[in-house]
């Protein structure tokens, strides 16, 4: 068999349920294709090293589980540089605080964004969202806790920050 239809294969099966997951870390449908087909991309890059892996499915989701990070640190590099920049924002349009809140989320780390998403945006039980991130239910209800202290921390900063 080919090393192309090889992964032709790989890419129908794993693709689907890639974007599903990436749609639990940015909980928007283009961005999670995006991430998940430059996922797929890279593996394919690499697909004669990849191919030879136990478990190739796992490899593809750990970059773009990496790809979403660096996205992350991306949108908190601009949100700072928009808190630092930003002057006065007292009469903020919906969109804007829509994205506000959208790069405080991003601003999280992949760990706490991960629960928080899991818990709090798509309503699963600690033991759900433990058995996805294969973590215990207390560890699921400690990172939800300390994003929602670190959202709460940075959306007050940026506030205090423009009055």
């Amino acid at each position: 068999m080919s090393d192309g239809l090889e992964f032709e294969e790989f890419y129908r099966a794993e693709f689907p349920n890639l974007v599903r997951a990436m749609f639990l870390l940015v909980p928007d449908d283009d961005e999670a294709q995006e991430l998940a087909q430059e996922a797929m991309v890279r593996v394919y890059e690499r697909w004669n090293r990849v191919r030879s892996m136990d478990r190739p499915g796992g490899y593809v989701y750990q970059v773009a589980v990496n790809l979403n990070r660096r996205r992350i640190r991306s949108l908190a590099m601009r949100t700072r540089r928009l808190l630092m920049f930003g002057g006065g924002l007292q009469h903020v349009e919906t969109t804007e605080t829509r994205r506000e809140l959208s790069e405080a989320i991003g601003s999280l780390s992949m760990r706490l964004r991960e629960a928080f998403m899991l818990v709090d945006w798509l309503g699963m039980s600690s033991e759900e969202a433990g058995r996805i991130l294969q973590i215990e239910p207390a560890s699921v209800r400690s990172r939800v806790h300390r994003a929602r202290n670190e959202l709460r921390s940075h959306l007050t900063a940026g506030e205090d920050g423009h009055g």
